[in-house]
């Protein structure tokens, strides 16, 4: 057990506003026990709170009376002083610790989340529930609302060149939205739109097949959920697409992919273009364009290079899938101008306002 200490005080007893002067005692055990001339009562420990240092003197709370103090030198003897509640700078783990000790906690916290919020799309994005992506895929599609260019002739030549890049037996969807961005995005659930103004941009078929190869390229390869992870965060699985359409149609035209998943992307259209013998050079042509590679000439296709780096080499690899090839249209002259004509010919899509 621990020896008696002894030492005078001073307290409120929180009934009523008469001070009290006599000495408190402390036996070793739980409680303080305070004697004077006008007042007895006993004090548990686990109640007292610091309060302050005042002239000399050490003044504490109660957590169960709101009115009680406690006043005792601040010179008290060190094994009741061992137990009262010490001053809290920082709060109570921190004082206990030591603020250095806490502060290189709080940076090893730190630097973990940091590190989990930046590596966890890699590892969430491809195991999200196909079934999720395709609700969510849904969901932007109908943000877009009757935006959506049709005609039959348009349709047949979009399913001509979706079956060059994409031989699946269950091929992704792809539709050209009436919006006038020089833009294509793979969306989840397995869809991918060509923005008519990028379609009136490309100059031959090969030009289209290309960059829809390109995107479903992102479909199959399953970047998509990675990329919308990593731009939105997990607010996209929980929330859904965007309520406006400008935002849903500016998120996902911005939306970013890693280096090695555009490098991927572009084998993976390469590889199909080959296996359908449809000309990668048609493709070369649009980087290189893409990139303003040509003296005096206009770089009109800003909106698909803000988030794909490196024309100039994307066209080299192209060009060199090329070599040695021997190469059918992809579409007939007929087929492409039905292609760049659907969402001026289809009389119900609604245009899409930029502002």
């Amino acid at each position: 057990m621990e020896r008696a200490f002894q030492t005078p005080a001073q307290w409120y007893d929180g009934h009523s506003a008469v001070r009290h002067e006599g000495q408190a005692s402390w036996d070793g055990r739980d409680k303080l026990s305070l004697r004077g001339f006008t007042s007895e009562m006993e004090v548990e420990l686990s109640d007292l709170e610091y309060g302050e240092h005042r002239g000399g003197q050490l003044v504490y709370r109660s957590s169960g009376q709101p009115d009680f103090r406690l006043i005792l030198p601040e010179d008290l003897p060190p094994g009741l002083a061992a137990h009262l509640p010490e001053k809290q700078t920082y709060g109570a783990w921190v004082d206990k610790l030591g603020l250095g000790k806490a502060a290189a906690i709080f940076a090893a916290v730190s630097i973990g989340a940091v590190a989990l919020f930046m590596t966890a799309p890699e590892w969430l994005g491809p195991r999200i529930p196909q079934s999720w992506e395709r609700n969510l895929g849904d969901a932007m599609v109908g943000d877009l609302g009757n935006r959506l260019c049709s005609t039959p002739q348009g349709d047949a030549a979009l399913a001509k060149l979706l079956d060059a890049v994409d031989p699946e037996d269950q091929q992704v969807r792809a539709g050209v939205a009436n919006i006038g961005m020089v833009n294509a995005v793979a969306l989840p659930g397995g869809q991918v739109l060509l923005f008519d103004g990028l379609v009136q941009e490309a100059e031959t078929p090969e030009e289209l097949a290309g960059v829809l190869g390109h995107e479903v390229g992102h479909v199959r390869e399953r970047h998509v959920m990675t990329a919308l992870l990593r731009q939105f965060g997990l607010s996209i699985l929980l929330s859904g697409a965007n309520s406006s359409v400008g935002d849903t149609v500016f998120g996902l035209a911005s939306m970013g992919y890693s280096r090695d998943a555009e490098r991927e992307a572009d084998q993976f259209a390469r590889d199909r273009m080959e296996e359908s013998n449809v000309s990668p050079l048609g493709a070369a042509r649009f980087f290189e364009r893409l990139g303003g590679d040509e003296e005096g000439e206009e770089n009109a296709i800003t909106g698909w290079v803000s988030s794909h780096p490196e024309p100039a080499e994307r066209a080299k690899a192209y060009r060199d899938a090329a070599e040695g090839g021997n190469f059918a249209p992809v579409l007939t002259e007929d087929e492409f101008n039905a292609l760049k004509s659907m969402c001026r010919q289809d009389r119900d899509v609604e245009d899409f306002d930029l502002f």
